[in-house]
């Protein structure tokens, strides 16, 4: 496992949107190279991240996580979650978002902010997490290592291209929290 500096994990502000916006391009850009169309990762702009997500910071019931990086206080992660948008009931918080930039990978920051995740909707009266994950996502196992269980399929448009998408389903937020647990 890498190590890196001091990471903390903390309640989002409109502070870190830019930071959260400039995550979700680059991150984008490094994993889906080749999976999604150039085209789109290319026309991807920190600035319309920056809206949609300030948006989202203002809808009720849902919440941004980062991880930051002490020593430079530079976000290089964040969670986006809340109450389930798209299953059937028995799915009551749904994981949105989770990136963490490509260097910080493998330093256990994405297990950090899922833990911290799963903490805060059991505070929140949740029983369950889910996320869609796209299927050739590279990553996937990194859900499954949490324990995740691939539960559905769908699909989901970008870019005007039809990609197929996997639902991870973790049902017990207890175990999963582990000692990540933060209050809102």
């Amino acid at each position: 496992m890498k190590t890196f500096r001091r990471i903390d994990i903390r309640p989002a502000g409109p502070d870190d949107i830019m930071m959260i916006a400039s995550v979700i391009v680059e991150t984008w850009r490094s994993t889906f190279r080749g999976l999604i169309s150039d085209g789109f990762l290319d026309a991807m702009t920190v600035e319309e991240q920056a809206l949609r997500h300030a948006r989202r910071m203002r809808i009720a019931d849902v919440f941004h996580l980062v991880a930051v990086d002490v020593s430079t206080n530079k976000v290089i992660g964040f969670a986006n979650y809340g109450k389930a948008r798209s299953m059937p009931p028995r799915f009551d918080r749904e994981l949105y978002a989770l990136y963490v930039l490509e260097e910080f990978q493998g330093a256990g920051i994405g297990s950090a902010l899922v833990r911290s995740v799963a903490g805060h909707c059991r505070e929140l009266g949740g029983k369950s997490l889910f996320a869609w994950v796209l299927s050739s996502n590279p990553n996937r196992a990194f859900y499954e290592h949490l324990g995740a269980v691939a539960v559905g399929q769908g699909q989901v448009s970008l870019g005007g291209e039809i990609h197929d998408q996997t639902a991870y389903r973790w049902n017990d937020l207890a175990k999963l929290a582990g000692e990540g647990r933060l209050s809102a």
